[in-house]
């Protein structure tokens, strides 16, 4: 039997070769952490639609085929490795996921989250580590309220725009409102809205009385209780800011008792959840999609490439998940590639991806992204509000009677909390 001798000199070379393959692999390409939900009841409607943009997106910019300014293939020629993780878990799971992702994986950048819960987890985690992160969706105002930082940023505007929204388009259509129902999720996201609405209320609607304040556990899926609460003492209008599935179980269960035809219910995150429930998706329901997304996006040039693309590969159109993920991933495209260009063209730092996003603008399908809230951390954006009417010529659920908010009607400006803003009677407001 033959005896290979361990030789320590060989096993150094290949050692020393295999670090040196990697790294120079590394400069070559930009690993980005996606996360998002992939299971649970928020993956269907939210999360899956959401990765299915960035699968799309990351694939057209390494192949080149994305429209200028997207156009450089990969990021700055750069070859985009992405890796995606399921949010499923909870807010302790994330926290050790991204930091697998930061020291594991050895992303350049995460971008991720659409529970509000789960962003106020990660964020300061990846301040800590001193690692890039975008955060694509979660609504709370509360993440760049209650402390700054300087590796954190958030491409979507927050929860408030949605309710000022809802509230101005009552106002602008004449809805006569006396009393208000809520129904909205136990935790941050579903108190948060709730608040800004109900202080939007007491701004634009000030004889209006409060009735039911219902707020189910996220994820209940049942909600025969809290209908029948809703439905002993109607009010005239019913909001609520619950999505994925516990808002497509809410629609499902109410529609047939009746709520829709005792009450007017406002949605503030509703459009995500239309081509799931098609017919079963009552007439009338006033609701926004978190930004001028889906059937209530601009007409551009760059939307319609976005929208024809997507709708062509996954046979559905795109809503709000999907053009979150898209504007986040154009803006770390741009960002990135600026940051290579102060960078005498090599893969950029943390600490370069932050100073170039900051306080940066681009254009996005839903229209321009400002990052100008929070010391440029925080964007602020338009949107539409709009009513739900089902189309037998498009046999889907069409969206009607639009109007249109510029952002700086309807996000508070950037020296004001959200709270304090609205409570000053929209300080400033350009609508």
């Amino acid at each position: 039997m033959s005896r290979v001798r361990f030789n320590p000199k060989l096993a150094a070379l290949a050692a020393a070769c295999s670090l040196a393959v990697t790294a120079a692999h590394a400069e070559d390409t930009f690993r980005v952490g996606i996360i998002s939900f992939l299971s649970g009841q928020a993956a269907e409607s939210f999360g899956i639609p959401a990765v299915n943009g960035a699968k799309m997106l990351v694939e057209m910019f390494n192949e080149g085929q994305a429209p200028a300014p997207y156009n450089t293939k990969g990021f700055g020629g750069l070859k985009i490795e992405p890796i995606y993780v399921d949010e499923a878990g909870g807010a302790t799971k994330q926290v050790q996921e991204l930091k697998n992702l930061y020291d594991r994986e050895k992303v350049d950048a995460v971008v991720g989250y659409v529970s509000s819960g789960d962003c106020l987890a990660v964020a300061p985690v990846a301040e800590e580590m001193k690692k890039f992160l975008i955060l694509y969706d979660c609504g709370t105002p509360r993440v760049f309220e209650e402390r700054g930082y300087d590796y954190v940023f958030r491409t979507a505007a927050h929860a408030t725009m949605d309710n000022v929204a809802l509230g101005r388009y009552l106002k602008a259509k004449n809805v006569k409102v006396d009393t208000v129902n809520y129904i909205n999720q136990d935790y941050a996201w579903g108190h948060d809205s709730l608040k800004d609405f109900q202080l939007t209320m007491e701004q634009l609607y000030p004889q209006a009385k409060t009735g039911q304040d219902l707020r189910p556990k996220f994820g209940a899926g049942q909600y025969g209780t809290e209908i029948s609460a809703l439905l002993s003492q109607p009010a005239s209008i019913t909001h609520s800011s619950m999505w994925g599935g516990d808002l497509q179980a809410l629609m499902l269960q109410s529609a047939p008792r009746g709520l829709m035809k005792r009450s007017q219910v406002v949605l503030s995150a509703g459009d995500h959840v239309l081509p799931g429930l098609g017919k079963k998706m009552p007439d009338g329901v006033i609701l926004g999609a978190r930004g001028a997304y889906g059937l209530m996006s601009p007409d551009t040039a760059l939307n319609r490439w976005w929208f024809s693309s997507y709708e062509k590969k996954y046979n559905v159109y795109p809503v709000q998940a999907p053009y979150r993920m898209a504007q986040a991933l154009l803006g770390l495209k741009l960002a990135t590639e600026k940051a290579m260009a102060a960078n005498g063209g090599k893969k950029p730092n943390s600490e370069q991806l932050a100073a170039a996003l900051k306080g940066s603008s681009w254009e996005s399908p839903a229209g321009t992204i400002q990052m100008v809230n929070a010391n440029g951390h925080q964007a602020i954006q338009d949107t539409a509000i709009g009513r739900t009417q089902y189309s037998e010529k498009t046999k889907r659920v069409e969206l009607v009677d639009i109007e249109r908010f510029p952002a700086s009607c309807v996000n508070p400006p950037s020296d004001m909390k959200s709270e304090d803003w609205i409570k000053s009677g929209f300080k400033g407001a350009k609508c």
